[in-house]
């Protein structure tokens, strides 16, 4: 499970910036077994930074699964450091978690600039007590005491803007390998970006996984008007047409399609519909609900944003509360997503979505810079109005809109939109 995470100079997030997600209040305690809350919720204004939080631990675990692959000898690393200070170009960009596997708690983390990994370090604490596994101070490198000697080879094949994890990972090192399995399992989800390409794609993990069954129930507990769910191949004469069209273009044969079709209900019977034809909603629930599967089936950090992006909060709060349930959430799964969905603050059919150390803020301030902060700072009581509080502005985090301005702002467009065009 995650424990924290921290990040500093990466878009918004100038100064070093820590997300906590183990237990605040004794009270709100996760259950047995449980070191972390399941669940970590970012609420903001509009350009607060939420989603610059969500992308930095996405960035750490792209580097990690993707750095050895992607990173050609001598051609630097891509970052997104501060852009609003330019000597902040200068600094690296860091980022650091602590994670709790097999009972033993590991911390990895790694410095980039522009051209190279300026540090890297694991440590992990068996019994509580801190072993290095390996420190990186640019090309210097120190294995610890108990670390294979065979990690001195790694290191003298190991390019200057490759993490020494990922390479080490690919040569068998097997101490370091559950802190790289655990961030290859990290999944991370935007709705707002949904593309028909992946969704297509994702045809496969229905298959691979075995989720068709699941994923139809889901559909249909949601009410969406799905009876059912089949996976169906692309006929030969349809392959052929594409294929003849392709070819055309210069291109290579391709491999047979497969696609979902889902029947609907209606007042003569079940009618077909594939996925393009699927209302918004029914494709982001699509794509998230395979998403939560992989996540509680492998007890893996599900990363989403803007998790109540053409959801209506009832569905968003039974997708929390799947990761709230110890006798669903058996591997100790963790969802963290940004919202602007205030309701989930408060009580939906009765029943509290979000602890309060759940919830998280972000503010930017008139420099443009993100602070990351916690409900858990101001103390809250558990009978607070959660909901009702934040849109007073109590806590933070709200949008300061001024009332002239935006209605100016509108009026100044609609004079634009009178004026007759010269056509």
């Amino acid at each position: 499970m995650l424990l924290s995470f921290r990040v500093s100079n990466h878009r918004s997030l100038r100064d070093e910036q820590q997300l906590l997600l183990t237990p605040t209040y004794g009270e709100d305690d996760p259950g047995d077994g449980w070191e972390a809350v399941p669940v970590a919720a970012l609420f903001g204004a509009n350009a607060s930074g939420k989603s610059n939080v969500l992308d930095a631990l996405a960035y750490m675990r792209n580097m990690v699964r993707g750095s050895l692959r992607e990173s050609e000898p001598g051609t630097g690393i891509s970052r997104h450091s501060f852009a609003l200070d330019p000597a902040m170009r200068d600094e690296p960009s860091t980022y650091v978690t602590d994670i709790l596997l097999g009972g033993i708690r590991y911390t990895y983390g790694f410095a980039v600039d522009d051209s190279q990994v300026v540090e890297e370090w694991m440590f992990s604490y068996p019994k509580k007590k801190k072993r290095e596994i390996f420190h990186r101070r640019g090309d210097d490198y120190s294995i610890g005491d108990q670390s294979p000697a065979s990690m001195h080879q790694v290191a003298a094949i190991t390019e200057s803007n490759v993490l020494f994890l990922s390479v080490a990972a690919r040569s068998k090192q097997d101490l370091v390998r559950p802190v790289y399995d655990w961030f290859t399992e990290v999944i991370y989800r935007n709705p707002q970006i949904l593309r028909f390409s992946r969704l297509s794609t994702l045809v496969e993990s229905l298959e691979r996984f075995g989720y068709l069954e699941r994923m139809t129930s889901l559909l249909q507990a949601a009410d969406t008007g799905i009876e059912s769910a089949e996976i169906v191949e692309e006929s030969d004469a349809e392959l052929a047409q594409r294929s003849a069209r392709i070819k055309g273009l210069g291109g290579h044969s391709p491999t047979r399609r497969k696609d979902v079709l889902f029947r609907h209900r209606g007042e003569s019977g079940t009618f077909p519909l594939n996925l393009r034809d699927q209302s918004l909603g029914t494709q982001t629930l699509y794509d998230l609900g395979l998403g939560v599967f992989r996540s509680l089936d492998t007890g893996s950090v599900l990363i989403v944003d803007e998790l109540d992006s053409s959801l209506h909060p009832y569905l968003t709060a039974q997708l929390v509360r799947l990761f709230r349930d110890q006798d669903v959430n058996i591997h100790g799964a963790q969802l963290i997503f940004s919202s602007h969905d205030a309701t989930l603050l408060g009580r939906i059919q009765g029943e509290e979505v979000l602890q309060r150390d759940h919830v998280w803020f972000t503010e930017k301030n008139e420099c443009g810079v993100t602070e990351l902060f916690s409900l858990s700072d101001f103390k809250p009581r558990r009978e607070d109005n959660r909901e009702r509080r934040y849109l007073a502005g109590r806590y933070g985090a709200v949008p300061i809109v001024s009332d002239e301005l935006f209605a100016a702002a509108l009026a100044e467009r609609r004079e634009v939109d009178d004026v007759p065009s010269n056509s």
